[in-house]
């Protein structure tokens, strides 16, 4: 519905007194397209949201209210098509009343609508004001009436000073210059027979309290009150023009100074800053400071190439940055000059430019070198300033290598490189960029305003066009400024916003009999009308000068207070702003804004000033802040403004600076926070004692794992596969050495004390019992068989002993590791839950 609006406004654009909806086709087609298109739309919301008792409905708001009505006028019009539309008829008021098309994209456009019910929100304030100076008016015009009511009037014929001699004709002299100049011999002025006629000045008196109210409204303008002062001072006295000058003093200078307040605080409210402490103004102000803030795009230093770190040194320093900002103000100054086709001074001009535009190309190269192509590439300023260079460079070849020396083209393209020349150095000086950062966001921030009062224009705009289309020519409408079609309507109108000589436009409008011609048809008159001229204009001069331009003058207050307050009061400077820029500039290597999350930490240590994070000292800060980072994108990488962001919220007291909502949010991501951290914490402390008995386990395994297994064939096993032979050579070494059983001592840990362990007492009577007899019934080499198979028994013994109270210890331990498992399994499941 927005295209099709606008293609239906397009068209309006179109008509004219001569060329109007009735006669042609073409602007049929579009009515009825747009006639079409609207009672779709109606219907389907009166479908969906009801037409007057439901919740949404149609009627209940003035959006719904204004739509209907626009469609029920133009349904009318366009069956209706009235061939004949007499001046003030009521055909001429359904033209009117189609003017209001435009003003369906406030409601189509949720922006604008916004800009409009805050209008509309202040209108009781605003109607407060109005009916203050309304009523000043009303008392200086009834003081005005008193006094010079019926004394202003003159006859034209200076000769004549009362109403009763002036009657008849009488020889006007004409002059064509003002300068004063003596006559010759024989010579007389021209002059020419005109009527006497006793008629008040022009365009105010003071003889009934509506035309006493009308130049006194006039007046709050600072428009036709010299006028009033010099014709009181010369009809009356000049004590009677110290009237004049107190009304100025009360209407325009009070008056209209509370106006201007009122709609700038209006608009604070709003807003909601007017309600904010001190400390929640500086935190909205640092927020838009930080939205505004980006990442310098300025490649590191490169330590290791010397030529390019020597030409990176030398581009950032501060004399070459002087250097070149005073060469585009010489630049500049050439346009003081004038530039002639054929001159010698356009040629010296010309090689100054020249030798300038040489210099910007060698600036461009060195950049190039000490910051790579794409380096240099990656700064907007640096892509504006190459682009103003080759332009530069294209003009240098086409003056001088094209023979395009004089050329109007060349003078063209030579101004035009100058200029764009020019707007470089804002980004060379702080003050400047700041001027420029006020106007950008200004710009930016009420171009729905602006929008808005655009569209009001082109209402206005189109209803000039059915009013006062035909009226002649006077002071103020002319050839070149008329209402004649929609265009020249818009572009009067732009005129009377800053106030050009409104007034005699409006006069000029009001124009009636016996000073114009009536006709049948309004197309057909060249009169205007009284009434509606002073309904349009004054009501157009309120709402466009009084109203939204004090408005954008309350946004331009706002973008200056911010960019210019004092440093001492901010919550963050713009020092600890470019010490962060300085910052990421060194840890984002590829200068795309974006940086991995775990080198946030990077960055934390590399702060100072009132962003710095020790995190030695505040350790659990540094803790919150790096997860509150890698819970914002699940570990992915993180922009600049998360982390200026979150910076910013940790270093302001949040229970000072931000509002109830914010400051419930915030409060609850901290928490959750310092929970989870608590969590992790717990966690790797849980893990760092699981992994020390995880490691005394294995420790215990293994020594377990030694003691159980059998020990390495040695010279005392006797395998059952072994030769006789060799079993005869170990029972003869039995012979000469008397096997004794050791007890075995596992091995331990340090600090560890070793298990104790059962003495083993070698059985060393019964061998010598036996070894006495020298009638037993066994050998010698028999009785030290047995003594070596008794001995191994006690061995075997004394190890499983040993092997129990193993055994006893590792339940001990399995029994603590399951109560420790056991523990971290109910946690975890509390942590899911």
């Amino acid at each position: 519905m927005i295209f099709v609006t606008t293609i239906s406004c397009s068209s309006m654009a179109f008509e004219s007194p001569r060329f109007r909806v009735m006669d042609e086709p073409t602007l049929q087609v579009c009515e009825y397209g747009f006639v079409i298109m609207m009672s779709l739309e109606l219907c389907l919301k009166i479908l969906a949201d009801g037409i007057i008792f439901t919740p949404n409905a149609l009627l209940k708001d003035a959006a719904g209210i204004l739509d209907l009505f626009i469609f029920i006028v133009s349904f009318v019009w366009i069956i209706w098509l009235p061939i004949s539309v007499p001046s003030g008829s009521t055909a001429q008021t359904f033209m009117v009343l189609r003017c209001l098309r435009p003003l369906r994209i406030y409601n189509l456009v949720p922006h604008m609508r916004k800009v409009v019910f805050e209008l509309c929100r202040g209108f009781k304030e605003i109607l407060l004001v109005v009916i203050l100076l309304i009523v000043l008016m009303f008392v200086f015009a009834s003081y005005g009436v008193q006094l010079f009511g019926g004394r202003l009037a003159r006859c034209n014929d200076p000769n004549i000073t009362s109403l009763e001699q002036c009657k008849g004709i009488f020889r006007r002299r004409v002059f064509v210059t003002k300068m004063r100049l003596e006559l010759g011999e024989n010579e007389t002025y021209p002059s020419y027979m005109v009527p006497r006629v006793w008629s008040n000045p022009r365009r105010f008196d003071f003889d009934n309290i509506g035309n006493a109210m009308l130049a006194l409204f006039e007046t709050l303008s600072y428009k036709g009150w010299v006028d009033i002062r010099d014709v009181l001072g010369k009809q009356l006295q000049p004590i009677h023009s110290l009237y004049i000058h107190i009304f100025v003093f009360l209407g325009c200078m009070i008056g209209l100074t509370l106006f201007v307040g009122v709609v700038i605080a209006n608009y604070s409210e709003n807003k909601g800053t007017a309600l904010l402490t001190v400390d929640q103004r500086r935190w909205c102000d640092l927020k838009k400071r930080l939205k505004i803030a980006q990442p310098l795009h300025l490649p590191p230093r490169p330590d290791g190439h010397k030529f390019r770190a020597f030409v990176y040194d030398m581009t950032q320093h501060i004399w070459f940055k002087r250097f070149i900002a005073t060469c585009v103000l010489l630049n500049s100054s050439l346009l003081c000059l004038k530039w002639e086709k054929e001159g010698s001074t356009t040629e010296q001009l010309s090689i100054v430019s020249t030798m300038l535009t040489l210099v910007f190309m060698v600036e461009v190269l060195m950049k190039a070198i000490a910051f790579t192509l794409r380096g240099y590439w990656q700064s907007r300023r640096n892509r504006y300033d190459l682009f103003v260079t080759i332009m530069g460079v294209g003009w240098l070849i086409f003056w001088h290598l094209l023979g395009g020396q004089g050329t109007d083209i060349a003078l063209t393209l030579g101004y035009t490189v100058i200029i764009m020349r020019f707007f470089t150095i804002t980004g060379k000086h702080a003050t400047l960029k700041m001027l420029m950062l006020t106007v950008v966001v200004s710009v930016y921030k009420s171009f729905f305003i602006i929008m808005g009062m655009f569209l009001l224009i082109v209402f206005y705009g189109f209803a000039g066009v059915i009013l006062f289309g035909t009226v002649r020519y006077g002071e103020g409408v002319s050839r070149h400024a008329n209402f004649g079609t929609a265009p020249r309507g818009v572009a009067m109108l732009f005129r009377i916003v800053t106030g050009e000589d409104w007034n005699k436009i409006m006069h000029d409008c009001m124009i009636g009999p016996p000073y114009c011609t009536l006709g049948s048809n309004f197309w057909e008159s060249d009169c205007g009308n009284k009434t509606a001229a002073l309904a349009y204009f004054c009501s157009f001069y309120v709402i466009i000068t009084y109203i939204v331009l004090n408005l954008l003058v309350a946004i331009i207050m706002e973008n200056f207070t911010l960019f210019y307050s004092n440093e001492e009061d901010a919550l963050l400077s713009y020092a600890d702003i470019r010490n962060f820029q300085n910052t990421w500039n060194i840890v984002d290597l590829h200068q795309r804004g974006l940086i991995p999350v775990r080198r946030v930490k990077f960055i934390l240590r590399l702060l100072r000033g009132r962003l710095e994070v020790d995190p030695h000292k505040d350790r659990l800060l540094f803790k919150h802040m790096c997860y509150e980072l890698d819970r914002l994108h699940n570990g992915e990488d993180v922009t600049f403004h998360d982390v200026l962001n979150m910076l910013s919220y940790r270093s302001v007291d949040i229970r000072k600076a931000l509002q109830l909502e914010e400051l419930l949010a915030r409060e609850e991501l901290e928490f959750i926070i310092e929970e989870e951290v608590a969590k992790q914490t717990i966690r790797s402390w849980l893990e760092g004692c699981l992994k020390r008995i995880r490691a005394k386990q294995h420790t215990l395994l293994n020594t377990f794992r030694n003691a159980t297994e059998p020990p390495p064939p040695t010279a005392l096993t006797t395998p059952a596969a072994q030769q006789p032979s060799q079993q005869f050579d170990i029972y003869k070494q039995l012979d000469h050495h008397e096997p004794q059983a050791t007890p075995f001592t596992p091995p331990t840990e340090k600090g560890q004390q070793p298990l104790p362990t059962k003495p083993t007492k070698p059985r060393t009577d019964t061998l010598e019992h036996t070894s006495s007899r020298s009638d037993s019934v066994s050998s010698g080499s028999d009785t030290k068989r047995l003594s070596f198979l008794i001995a191994k028994d006690t061995e075997q013994k004394d190890l499983i002993e040993h092997e129990r109270i193993k055994k006893l210890d590792f339940q001990k331990y399995e029994k603590r590791l399951g109560d420790i498992r056991g523990w971290w399994g109910s946690m975890s499941a509390e942590e899911e839950e």
